[in-house]
């Protein structure tokens, strides 16, 4: 090797050494302040791309939202909205000179759909709607938007909100939500939809003359999930329904000639409930829809017909992965498209560019977005470099699948995240953290701020993320497994697991953390009364009651399969109820636990908590529950979601390390400001 390459090596090799050297752990605050990017969407030249970078703003405490702009080369990338409460929803026109987005602007309370030149300048209001608009879409001659609101409330509705005579029926205070579009032209409005029935979701066909929709009988969520899907043209006439089944659709898509619909459900052939997602096409004109796919153990996500309409392509849950496929109708030949430890997410497709754009999910990058054309089966191209400075500035996690035996003999699949610094043959404390849904999966990706991952592992944790019996990509024998019986082998899946990483000399067996939300939640209840191994806990908006938790829920179809019916119908299943409620082995729980809900959770209402609380506490276990003001089921606001990973690590640390944390303050109260 000659003198000049060992010096440009030895350069490389010690520019690299600083490099690392200059990395430092993530902090919590550095953590709520990733920005999350969603929406990408080519223009229909293909040659830009515009897409939502939401971003932590610590004055409003929460994350604002504006639209950005960039060349497909990479090139020229700027922000182009910047009202002072946000934009999203961009949607190009079909002539990509303009764009419109939605936003609330000045006074306004709604949000209204807004025009802007891709060039730059100021917006300008479309629309004046006397409700808030969402879902815009343009007819394909780009002479109208397509959006959906609700209707407004009457002048006498209005007047008794004023002198606050203001009782109101629960569940029947709504407004149906309809179908409207507005001339680009002269902002001239035309109703669609009207009637007393809600328009949940829709989709205009490649050619403008035909509309697909999904329509519940009213915006409430216990209605919304017995949606069905219909057919109209463009005007809202010919109404056509295609399904009959009282089963939770979405995704529906007219194929490209209008004579078929493709759409996603959680149900088999017989349209039994509580399967995978499949992909089901049917006929416009009506008739049985088939499923595609049926021995396909993934769980489909979204999909959409390619250009010719003679296949559809789909991201589907693999599992720890979340991947690109592409099904041919003829032989339903099956093809993957992407492969790599990733989440594949916020994915569209253009026909007329055959072209792919998605947000790639890594460990150490947070989605940047990937474009990838079918034909020529390349690898994907990527777009933005949003999240280059986290691999470069900060100390990451490496993350692993790993694979055990639950207690029955089956497989059962997880991530795990070793410590910072990890050295083989040390045993260190493990973090586990159960996913909400139960219908879900954890994947490979960047952390978000309900798990801060990169804090844990940074501060010496192990953490582990299994795939309990019941989520989702691993077929639907696996998933079903709590269909009659929640707790039948998911918590033995979580023990196994943790039993697995003892085995092989990662973890400290005397040193284990619980932790989860929603239906991480329920795990974390069920998990402390099966046993009192772990030294600490954290449940985050948790069931601990199924019999109480049925009626006082958003939603209870999933609950139904779970316990084989409801618990006011004759002859109910209430010992199956309560079999599976941790509240009835309440009594056995000796891990200190904290609970974290929001005060206006409609999904897992604070009773819950409450329950679990008043048992702990009266049985003299260290607790405290901490209700968010003002916060649904997902916390939104900052410094709540601040104060849920700070309460939870130092109650960590506390009971299982003995060790004292010293609270991270938002940046304002840093500055002592």
């Amino acid at each position: 090797m000659k003198k000049s390459a060992w010096i440009l090596l030895w350069l490389l090799l010690h520019l690299t050494v600083v490099l690392a050297q200059g990395k430092r752990p993530m902090t919590l605050v550095d953590i709520l302040e990733v920005p999350e990017l969603r929406d990408p969407l080519l223009s229909p030249d293909g040659r830009q791309l515009v897409y939502v970078l939401a971003e932590a703003d610590w004055e409003a405490n929460k994350r604002i939202s504006h639209i950005w702009i960039i060349n497909t080369d990479g090139a020229n990338v700027r922000q182009l909205t910047n009202g002072d409460k946000g934009e999203r929803s961009p949607c190009w026109t079909p002539d990509g000179e303009q764009i419109a987005f939605l936003a609330t602007r000045g006074d306004a309370e709604e949000a209204q759909i807004f025009l802007i030149r891709t060039d730059g300048g100021e917006a300008r209001q479309l629309t004046r709607h006397e409700t808030s608009i969402s879902s815009i879409s343009w007819s394909p001659d780009g002479a109208w938007i397509y959006f959906l609101a609700s209707n407004p409330k009457t002048d006498e509705e209005k007047e008794r909100e004023e002198s606050k005579d203001d009782v109101f029926a629960y569940e029947e205070d709504y407004q149906q939500r309809h179908l409207w579009k507005v001339s680009v032209s002269d902002q001239t409005e035309e109703r669609i939809t009207e009637g007393d029935y809600s328009i949940l979701s829709y989709r205009v066909s490649r050619d403008g003359k035909k509309i697909v929709f999904h329509q519940a009988r009213s915006p409430v969520r216990e209605d919304t999930d017995r949606s069905e899907v219909w057919v109209m043209d463009a005007k809202g006439k010919k109404r056509v329904q295609l399904t009959r089944n009282s089963i939770t659709e979405r995704g529906a898509e007219l194929s490209p000639d209008n004579s078929r619909v493709l759409f996603i459900s959680w149900c088999n052939q017989e349209f039994e409930p509580y399967y995978n997602n499949n992909l089901f096409v049917i006929p416009v004109r009506g008739g049985e829809a088939r499923l595609l796919l049926p021995d396909m153990p993934h769980e489909v996500r979204q999909a959409s017909w390619s250009a010719d309409g003679g296949s559809i392509y789909f991201t589907a849950n693999t599992g720890v992965r979340a991947e690109l496929f592409q099904v041919e109708l003829a032989g339903e030949r099956l093809q993957q498209l992407t492969t790599g430890d990733h989440t594949i997410r916020s994915w569209s497709y253009e026909p007329g560019l055959d072209q792919h754009v998605f947000a790639i999910n890594e460990p150490t990058n947070a989605g940047d977005v990937w474009m990838l054309a079918s034909k020529q089966r390349t690898k994907p191209v990527r777009i933005t470099h949003v999240y280059d400075y986290l691999a470069r500035d900060f100390k990451l996690p490496r993350q692993e699948a790993i694979r055990w035996m639950g207690a029955d003999g089956v497989e059962v699949e997880g991530l795990l995240h070793y410590p910072l610094g990890y050295k083989q043959g040390r045993a260190y404390p493990l973090v586990v953290q159960t996913h909400g849904g139960p219908r879900s999966s954890d994947k490979f990706g960047f952390s978000s701020y309900r798990v801060y991952i990169p804090v844990l592992t940074a501060r010496g944790y192990a953490v582990l993320a299994p795939n309990y019996r019941g989520s989702t990509g691993y077929g639907d024998e696996f998933l079903r497994d709590m269909v009659g019986s929640y707790f039948n082998q998911s918590h033995l899946d979580v023990m196994t697991g943790v039993d697995h990483l003892i085995d092989r000399g990662i973890v400290d067996g005397d040193r284990l953390i619980k932790m989860g939300w929603s239906a991480g939640g329920h795990m974390t209840n069920k998990i402390i009364t099966h046993t009192g191994r772990f030294k600490a806990a954290s449940s985050g908006a948790g069931a601990v009651n199924w019999i109480s938790m049925y009626g006082q829920s958003d939603t209870r179809n999933q609950r139904t399969s779970w316990f084989g019916g409801t618990p006011w119908q004759p002859d109910a299943p209430i010992d199956v109820y309560w079999e599976h409620s941790p509240l009835r082995e309440i009594w056995k729980v000796t891990t200190p636990t904290i609970i974290l809900v929001g005060e206006n959770d409609p999904r897992v209402p604070l009773p819950q908590s409450m329950e679990l609380y008043r048992a702990i506490k009266a049985n003299g276990v260290p607790t405290h529950l901490y209700i968010a003001p003002r916060e649904p089921h997902g916390w939104r606001e900052l410094r709540h979601q601040l104060f849920k990973m700070n309460v939870e690590i130092d109650w960590f640390e506390q009971h299982a390390m003995g060790r004292e944390y010293v609270w991270e303050k938002a940046p304002e109260e840093k500055s002592g400001n």
